[in-house]
């Protein structure tokens, strides 16, 4: 029998301090953007419309009441906004940081079914403004991290826009959303096959995962829009990529809905190497408008590597006022169970532990 649940872990020193100094890290980034901290229960009133409702762990309180542990924040969050913070002025610039838990599990690298993100929403303004500080923040967030990445950007409008043109109803809607996301083209045809679509909405929809590459992909988009909701999306997406005064991104038109909330502008960020992405978000202009992203913590820190160095004491201490000495001075410092400094010298080099404080002053571990 396993001692700990399949997709979950122990966190041991010095990477519990490691993971709380990266998080810490990405907080004060969001902080210094002007986004303030929020926490949402862990406990939720489980909901079967939740976009993660059938991955969701589940569990029945006292009075019969179903209740759901926490599988993402951007829902949980836009709770918080129409309830406490439904008087206060727009935008709303939030923050937040926590476990997250999904009962089911897949077993590519990075998922577990209790995992960390760090996130922040922006809420209640809908604009290229607004979507180019998110991502000018992301970036900002990912550079403080140290860890190399590039941005995709994609707008799953567009590609509703195309597919809206085939006439078919939502459930079909969405297994070509599925499909066109995953780049899955023969996949794709088959299916379009199979729901009798011919021509040249055919060839377009086709050309949707190829949609992937620098900002020239933003004209071949528009030779595929019919709509001016799909041309709206493509422009959209222009002026953004505009705004960061960046072009080093990179454009996937073919990106499709991950959840069911998004609507506008998403994006991504990978690391080279690592199949699955640091951090994504996106803007869900449904009910209050407003857009967010989240860095999964755990996939930072994988990317990352091993912890950057170990977290013993650099200092020992025989008495109090001598271990406050020595944290005052700047070091990591244990408190020595035993009283003699012949034993605190021989326990300190046992350790590595550089230095001795005592009343009689500071010794050098030899």
């Amino acid at each position: 029998m396993p001692i700990i649940p399949d997709g979950t872990r122990f966190v041991l020193p010095p990477e519990w301090e490691w993971r709380e100094s990266l998080k810490h890290n990405i907080q004060e980034v969001f902080s210094t953007w002007g986004y303030q901290a929020v926490q949402t229960p862990a406990l939720e009133i489980h909901d079967p419309s939740h976009p993660l409702s059938d991955r969701a762990f589940k569990l029945v309180d006292r009075d019969g009441m179903v209740l759901a542990l926490r599988s993402e924040y951007t829902t949980a969050v836009g709770k918080l906004i129409r309830t406490d913070l439904s008087s206060q002025p727009f935008p709303i610039r939030l923050q937040y940081a926590g476990s997250l838990w999904l009962r089911s599990m897949s077993s590519e690298l990075g998922r577990m079914r209790e995992f960390t993100q760090v996130g922040a929403e922006l809420v209640g303004v809908s604009s290229p403004r607004a979507d180019a500080e998110l991502i000018m923040m992301a970036l900002d967030a990912l550079n403080r991290l140290g860890v190399r990445h590039e941005l995709e950007l994609g707008h799953p409008g567009f590609v509703h826009s195309v597919l809206e043109e085939t006439g078919l109803p939502e459930d079909s809607l969405n297994v070509l959303h599925n499909i066109i996301d995953r780049k899955a083209t023969p996949e794709l045809r088959s299916e379009l096959e199979k729901q009798g679509i011919r021509g040249s909405l055919e060839d377009r929809i086709l050309c949707l995962p190829d949609l992937y590459g620098g900002i020239e992909i933003l004209d071949e988009a528009l030779e595929l829009a019919r709509n001016d909701t799909a041309r709206e999306a493509v422009e959209h997406v222009r002026e953004v990529v505009n705004l960061t005064g960046r072009e080093d991104h990179l454009l996937d038109l073919g990106m499709s809905r991950r959840y069911s909330y998004y609507t506008g502008l998403t994006f991504r960020a990978y690391t080279p190497d690592f199949g699955l992405p640091l951090l994504g978000g996106g803007r869900y202009d449904s009910g209050i408008p407003g857009a967010g992203f989240a860095i999964g913590l755990e996939r930072v820190m994988a990317a990352l590597g091993n912890p950057p160095g170990r977290t013993e004491p650099q200092a020992l201490a025989l008495d109090f006022a001598s271990a406050e000495q020595a944290r005052q001075d700047g070091y990591r410092t244990e408190f020595f169970l035993d009283t003699t400094l012949e034993a605190a010298l021989l326990y300190a080099k046992e350790r590595g532990i550089g230095l001795v404080y005592s009343s009689e002053g500071v010794t050098q571990v030899e």
